[in-house]
C-alpha cells in the first residue's frame, strides 16, 4: 500500500513547516505540497492530486470554506481534513456542508493528527472530541426544530388522525370514529407523511410516541 499523499493549506508559514516536519517523519505519509491560501490550494490540487488536504479556514484571497467546496466539486475523491483554531458552531456546520471529511482544532496532539489523516483516507469521519460534541448538539437542536416546524403544519384533524393511526386503528375504524370515508382517512395519512417527511406507518407510530401523542404505558 502506497503512502498517503498530503497537501498542507495554511496562511502561516511556520505552521505549514512545522506540520510538514512532523509528517515527514511519519511512516506511510508523504507531504506533496504546501499552499498559503485557498486559491493556491486549488492550483496545487489540480497538479499533484493529493489523497488528503489539511485545510485551514480563515485565509486571505480565498478562504478554506470556499476552497473546500470547489475542490470537492471537482475532486470528490480527495479527502479534506480541516485543521483550524475555530470552534464556532457556524464554521463547523458550513465546512461540513461544504464536504469536509474531518475537523480538528490546532491544539490537537500530533498522534491524533496522524490518526485523523489515516481515518479520513480510509473513508471514516474524524473530529476533535470538543467538535464532535458541538456537532451532535447542533444536529439534535436542528432535528428538534425541524420536527416542531413540521408538527405545526398539521391541522387539528390531521393530528387527530395521527393519534388514531399510532393507536393501531385501521383506516376503516378511523373513518367510523370520525364519520368520514376511508378514502379521506388515506388522504389525511398521505398529507401527514408528506408534512412530517415520514414514509411508513411504523415511522408515524415512533414519531407519535416520541412526541407524546400516544402513551405507550396505557
Amino acid at each position: 500500500m502506497g503512502k498517503i499523499r498530503v497537501l498542507i493549506v495554511d496562511d502561516h508559514t511556520i505552521l505549514r513547516q512545522g506540520v510538514k516536519a512532523l509528517l515527514d517523519n511519519q511512516e506511510g505519509i508523504q507531504v506533496v505540497g504546501e499552499a498559503p491560501d485557498g486559491r493556491e490550494a486549488l492550483k496545487i490540487t489540480d497538479e499533484v492530486k493529493p489523497d488528503v488536504i489539511l485545510m485551514d479556514i480563515a485565509m486571505p484571497g480565498l478562504n478554506g470554506l470556499e476552497a473546500t467546496r470547489r475542490i470537492k466539486n471537482k475532486h470528490p475523491q480527495i479527502k479534506i481534513l480541516v485543521l483550524t483554531m475555530y470552534t464556532n458552531e457556524e464554521y463547523i456546520s458550513q465546512i461540513l456542508k461544504a464536504g469536509a471529511d474531518g475537523y480538528l482544532v490546532k491544539e490537537t496532539a500530533y498522534d491524533d493528527l496522524v490518526s485523523a489523516i489515516k481515518a479520513v483516507q480510509s473513508g471514516e469521519a474524524f473530529m476533535s472530541p470538543s467538535i464532535s460534541k458541538k456537532v451532535i448538539k447542533t444536529y439534535i437542536q436542528q432535528s428538534q426544530r425541524s420536527e416542531e416546524r413540521a408538527e405545526d403544519l398539521l391541522s387539528s384533524r390531521e393530528r387527530e388522525v395521527l393519534q388514531l393511526i399510532a393507536e393501531g386503528n385501521s383506516s376503516k375504524k378511523i373513518a367510523e370514529l370520525l364519520f368520514i370515508s376511508p378514502k379521506t382517512v388515506e388522504n389525511h395519512r398521505t398529507h401527514i407523511m408528506d408534512k412530517l417527511n415520514i414514509h411508513n406507518r411504523t415511522g408515524l407510530i415512533k414519531y407519535a410516541i416520541r412526541k407524546g401523542i400516544v402513551d405507550i404505558d396505557r
